[in-house]
């Protein structure tokens, strides 16, 4: 068995622990898929690196009610992947090399999994050990249970961003922020979508108000199929792939339809399994995590395990880069710090779904907050503020953006964020920093200068808008 001073399973977040403070510990780096993780690879960049264009496209369709007419005359799809992956690529060959060029890294490129508590095994048989282990080894595509999902020409988010060619039709099966995306980045590169997901919502997790209105607009972009429950793909006569699905309230009414290209993109699930953590007796929660405390520290029975730590989706029900980025922070001070542990803050993180339009958020939904409400006896005030009503939203001419807030009316108290529209991913950043620190509504509001006219305003009017008796500007 070879042992080491610390093991780190995954290479993505998990990779950044290794600081200065760290070069004198021997370490392994486990990693038997692209060095650098999910996000690198097959998630957050790459996408939006497709999405940027997508959302070019769509804006100059859209032009001529501002009096622009413009055209999209071409999409090389062949050169705009090339052109992504050849950084992503890079990038990720020169992380493993960089890693394997130095004295006290070792990196292994296999699957490991425990055999006993501090004891990982690799695909090869040899065992490795450590008195500390970080594991950070992710989420993995979720399949659907049904025929034909190894057909070529399925896909998922992992592979769909290498297809040789831009396809004619896909049919997109997901209702969450992976599905919106893609159908955003086919739709806008000139693609004909179908969209199928299961429920008759979409985007679940967000507010009532925000996920409406984009159903609304999506409805418009692409052919939207709500209530539909996927049941196979086949191969149709002509090559091409046909899609079959039954009505989810059990009528037993059928649809079809065929396209080039499927891609299944419904949801994610973490890679807690992987690594049999009952051979380790730690505990995984009912959504199939590995339980952590606020330090990181991977539970058994309910106490931390000594050594052992957790960090991004393969504990956090967030599934987000700057989550797991956060966490690592953490991890990497806690680990040769332990007499001096850090917590990690989950009170406040953001989200955005970089579709068309834009969507973002951050604590609490409209629903959520009044539930709160009701079980701690308060009252909370509302205030959806359009991005059309704001002197930037004129020269944009903007019918979809919304700016909604909820607070807390007694103590004016900013609960939830959520907004849709142009820049709603950093819009929502202020919010963010005012509730990290603090910062009451007004506070937020009336404490700083907000640029004018600048689409910030639509922010400054919400916040403004929230009834918080005794803590308007003018009581001051």
């Amino acid at each position: 068995m070879r042992s080491y001073d610390l093991i780190i399973v995954g290479s993505g977040s998990g990779n950044s622990i290794l600081t200065d403070e760290y070069r004198d510990m021997d370490v392994a780096i486990v990693e038997p898929n692209r060095f650098g993780g999910t996000c690198l690879n097959v998630g957050c960049i790459p996408t939006k690196m497709y999405v940027y264009p997508a959302t070019v496209a769509d804006q100059a369709r859209d032009a001529a009610r501002l009096g622009v007419d413009a055209a999209i005359e071409n999409v090389d799809w062949p050169g705009m992947r090339d052109r992504i992956f050849a950084r992503i690529d890079a990038i990720a060959t020169n992380g493993l090399q960089y890693r394997q060029s130095l004295e006290n890294v070792t990196v292994i490129q296999e699957y490991v999994h425990f055999v006993a508590p501090y004891v990982l095994e690799t695909q090869s048989g040899e065992r490795i050990t450590a008195p500390q282990i970080v594991l950070a080894n992710g989420s993995r595509v979720h399949m659907p249970d049904v025929p034909g999902t190894d057909l070529e020409g399925v896909h998922t988010s992992d592979t769909v961003m290498r297809l040789p060619q831009q396809p004619r039709d896909i049919v997109v099966v997901g209702g969450g922020y992976i599905a919106a995306e893609f159908c955003h980045v086919f739709q806008g590169l000139g693609s004909s979508v179908t969209q199928l997901n299961r429920s008759h919502r979409l985007l679940r997790a967000h507010d009532d108000t925000i996920a409406e209105r984009f159903a609304r607009e999506a409805a418009e972009h692409w052919d939207l199929q709500l209530g539909w429950s996927i049941t196979g793909i086949e191969r149709a006569q002509d090559g091409r792939l046909t899609v079959r699905a039954e009505a989810s309230d059990g009528s037993g009414e059928l649809w079809e339809r065929t396209a080039d290209v499927v891609l299944l993109a419904t949801g994610r699930v973490p890679n807690a399994d992987t690594l049999d953590p009952g051979a380790a007796d730690l505990d995984v929660t009912d959504a199939g995590l590995l339980a952590v405390d606020e330090h990181q520290r991977v539970l058994s029975g309910g106490e931390p395990v000594a050594g052992l730590w957790a960090l991004g989706d393969v504990c956090s029900p967030h599934q987000l880069k700057h989550v797991a980025n956060a966490e690592a922070r953490v991890v990497s001070h806690n680990v040769v710090h332990p007499e001096d542990l850090r917590g990690c803050d989950h009170r406040y993180v953001p989200s955005a779904v970089f579709t068309e339009p834009q969507i973002a958020s951050v604590g609490m939904t409209e629903r959520a907050a009044r539930e709160w409400a009701a079980e701690n006896g308060a009252e909370i005030t509302v205030k959806e503020q359009d991005f059309g009503d704001v002197a930037y939203g004129w020269a944009m001419e903007d019918r979809v953006g919304i700016c909604k807030l909820i607070a807390d009316s007694r103590t004016g108290e900013l609960l939830g964020a959520h907004l849709i529209g142009r820049d709603a991913s950093n819009l929502v950043q202020p919010l963010v920093q005012g509730m990290s620190f603090g910062l009451r509504v007004h506070e937020m509001a009336r404490g700083q200068y907000w640029i004018h006219p600048a689409l910030a305003e639509v922010v400054e009017n919400a916040l403004l808008g929230l009834d918080v008796p005794g803590q308007r500007p003018d009581d001051a």
